[in-house]
């Protein structure tokens, strides 16, 4: 009794281990490769699935899930320039149909060697196309250089069953030397565009102070030449006003039978106490004689005369 007890715990226990190997839950995002006797029988997709105990088994997980790597890697320009890349693949399955699943599963013979050929690839495609750029263009081809691979590429990681979602060219540098005549193109680009701005400045500032100075020219001789004139005017005006105010002064004089030539007499002392008291010079030549005053009496009452016979016509 003791010995088919056993066997029956055994053969219960056995039963249970079988039952529970039927059953396989696969995680969300993961494929699971199921086989029989090395040969491909079909896939198993997220949540709980049966398979035939002792007979099928699980080959592989395959994640379809985005994966990423880092590389670093060196290329050579066209003009025999090293350049240095930092960049970041971004990849994943191509899809969950049964035929991509498969080449996931069997075109490699483990992960390694499917990164190994990834990552030889990416970099021999950025190599061949560097090979064809002088240094100076490579900075600025960033995005035609992730354009170029992943044309190149695209067919290739469809028949392993992946494709390219992505590649950032995170840094791009080259050997110190040329970095360093690099900066100095820079400086020397920046310190020309400087003194040709520098200069423009200074063109149109001199420039709108000509244009400054010579409106000014313009407003100060046309103030000038309205100052004139009014002063021509004022003197004109004050000319005729005393002219007529001799006349008048003459004519009341003769009228009370007096001297015309006492208004000679006071408007040369007028004269006099007039340089006297406004001239701002230091010395004041006159002649002041009898012979003098008496010239200058007869000249003024010619002039007298002249404008009075004027008036009179």
């Amino acid at each position: 009794m003791e010995a088919s007890s056993v066997l029956f715990y055994i053969f219960l226990f056995f039963i249970v281990v079988v039952i529970f190997s039927s059953f396989v839950t696969v995680k969300q995002g993961t494929i699971v490769v199921i086989t029989v006797f090395g040969k491909y029988r079909r896939i198993l997709t997220p949540g709980l699935n049966f398979k035939i105990p002792l007979i099928e088994n699980i080959y592989s997980k395959i994640s379809i899930q985005n994966r990423s790597v880092e590389l670093e890697f060196q290329a050579v320009t066209f003009d025999q320039a090293n350049v240095y890349f930092k960049a970041m693949l971004l990849y994943s399955v191509l899809n969950q149909e049964e035929e991509t699943i498969k080449n996931v599963a069997f075109k490699f013979v483990d992960e390694r060697n499917l990164m190994q050929a990834l990552i030889r690839t990416v970099e021999g495609s950025i190599r061949a196309f560097v090979a064809t750029k002088r240094q100076s263009e490579v900075l600025i081809l960033r995005r035609d250089i992730v354009e170029h691979v992943k044309e190149q590429l695209d067919n290739i990681l469809e028949s392993w069953g992946y494709h390219l979602q992505d590649l950032q060219l995170n840094d791009i540098t080259f050997d110190d030397v040329i970095m360093k005549s690099m900066s100095q193109v820079v400086a020397s680009n920046n310190l020309k565009a400087a003194a040709e701005n520098e200069g423009q400045a200074l063109l149109i500032t001199k420039t709108k102070a000509a244009e400054a100075e010579g409106n000014a020219i313009k407003i100060s001789a046309e103030a000038e030449r309205q100052a004139a004139q009014l002063r021509g005017q004022g003197i004109a005006l004050f000319r005729e006003e005393v002219a007529k105010g001799m006349t008048v002064a003459a004519k009341e004089m003769q009228e009370a039978n007096m001297d015309t030539s006492v208004i000679m007499f006071t408007m040369w002392t007028e004269s006099i106490k007039h340089f006297s008291e406004n001239s701002k010079g230091n010395v004041i030549f006159l002649d002041g004689s009898s012979d003098a005053m008496q010239r200058t009496m007869k000249e003024m009452m010619a002039l007298n005369h002249l404008h009075t016979d004027a008036v009179k016509k």
